[in-house]
């Protein structure tokens, strides 16, 4: 018997994220290379009509299928992208529309793993197939998903998360670019850790987030619209094996500490203290994938002072220990040239 290519079906709709569609075949197209004696994925894009789709950026995009073409097929995986809609008062509105709703439905019955990007969860939901269940999206909408959908469980804060649904697996994702980690977690599912870490790399994606991670806790995602607060960011990310209390980024802004905790919370959705952390966190779970360092040595890098820091700061935003993470995720393969090339690339981050 040959081998077979898992169908994975994207649902097109008019104002579809394009990045939504566009960001999982990238990751997926690039199993065969890494997983070559495993298959890959077969990945169609899915339509009411084949006419074409305009995205909300404006591309059009041809489906591959109609719906009911596909419904005929053994799908594996059906991967549901989202889109907003903006008033006049810039308020933001995500969109279920009932066909596309009952499409979903539909062929989710027939899905061994449905998914959701961003706020194409607010879909699931509507089509039910969230009820009872721990879900997550883009943090911009959450508390509008779990108004709308109170049978819902949702926690904002994941980039991803994973539940078991009457048919089969659940998957939600949250912000635009996590469909990045949301698809390299499920070829870590079919295909292994080490095969989705490879991908990783290929894509140039220097850490494979874990689900627990937070939406908030990857500096590179939050983006100032000021320059002070971007120096800043630029100060904290070069400096994480330094004293970064309130009152040091404070003095550093020349701003109260009250203002700087607005600041934080107006410009990049948190606290002076959880993005530090965070980023201490996301620099030490770099440092442990790529390099051979002591627990004690990788604390002392990222600021932590000691391995009990270090470890109490890893359960709270990943859930899981510095060792259980290096244990996991660390790939065996990458040579000393490339792990050293790439943690110097990290200790260098420049967001100017």
């Amino acid at each position: 018997m040959g081998i077979v290519n898992r169908l994975i079906v994207i649902v097109l709709f008019e104002g579809v994220d394009l990045l939504d569609v566009t960001g999982p075949p990238e990751v997926f197209s690039l199993v065969p290379r890494e997983a070559t004696e495993q298959g890959g994925y077969e990945v169609v894009l899915a339509a009411e009509t084949l006419a074409p789709v305009t995205t909300a950026a404006g591309v059009r995009i041809l489906p591959d299928v109609t719906f009911d073409e596909v419904g005929a097929r053994v799908i594996d995986t059906l991967l549901v992208p989202g889109s907003v809609e903006v008033d006049s008062e810039q308020r933001i509105h995500p969109v279920a529309e009932p066909g596309t709703v009952a499409r979903v439905k539909a062929l989710a019955g027939r899905t061994r793993r449905v998914a959701s990007v961003c706020v194409g969860a607010h879909i699931l939901a509507a089509a039910g197939l969230l009820d009872g269940k721990r879900a997550t999206t883009h943090w911009s909408t959450a508390q509008r998903l779990a108004a709308d959908h109170p049978a819902v469980l949702v926690d904002p804060d994941p980039i991803f998360i994973r539940q078991q649904g009457e048919h089969g697996e659940v998957w939600t994702g949250a912000g635009i670019s996590a469909c990045l980690d949301l698809s390299l977690a499920l070829v870590a599912e079919d295909f292994g850790e080490s095969v989705a870490l490879r991908v990783a790399r290929r894509l140039v994606m220097y850490l494979k987030r874990p689900s627990g991670q937070s939406q908030f806790s990857v500096p590179l995602e939050q983006v100032s619209t000021t320059r002070r607060v971007e120096d800043l960011r630029h100060h904290i990310l070069n400096n994480l094996d330094r004293r970064l209390t309130v009152p040091d980024l404070a003095a550093y802004l020349h701003v109260g500490e009250r203002q700087l905790t607005r600041i934080f919370k107006t410009e990049l959705g948190t606290t002076p203290h959880a993005y530090v952390e965070s980023a201490r966190v996301e620099r030490a779970a770099g440092l442990l994938e790529t390099t051979d360092d002591t627990l004690e040595r990788v604390a002392s890098r990222c600021g932590f002072g000691t391995v009990d820091t270090l470890i109490r700061a890893f359960r709270r935003r990943l859930a899981t220990t510095p060792s259980e993470y290096r244990a996991k995720f660390r790939s065996d393969r990458i040579d000393r040239v490339d792990r050293v090339d790439r943690v110097d690339r990290i200790d260098r981050i420049d967001l100017k």
